[in-house]
């Protein structure tokens, strides 16, 4: 994925937290990580590395949020997002 892919990849998934955050029962403390890493859409200046760190943090926290279980689909995707971001992130 080319680095202009991915910051509109992260731009959305941003728009997708917003919504999240305005829902009542959804816990707000989910997207803690995201927002401990101080890298947002418009920090074009960061590396894609940063950018790819922080969609895969931001996914797992959306997934969670999503799932009702561990096991749930949502749930299997938020554990995967969680190996990514640990990926991602010993890559930096």
């Amino acid at each position: 994925m080319h680095k202009d892919e991915l910051l509109e990849l992260h731009e959305q998934m941003v728009a997708i937290m917003e919504y999240f955050r305005a829902q009542e029962d959804v816990d707000s403390t989910l997207f803690d990580p995201y927002d401990q890493l101080d890298v947002s859409p418009d920090d074009v200046h960061k590396s894609k590395s940063e950018h790819k760190h922080a969609v895969f943090v931001l996914g797992n926290a959306l997934a969670s949020a999503m799932s009702e279980d561990e096991f749930s689909d949502a749930g299997r995707i938020s554990k995967r997002m969680e190996e990514l971001a640990d990926d991602a992130e010993s890559k930096l």
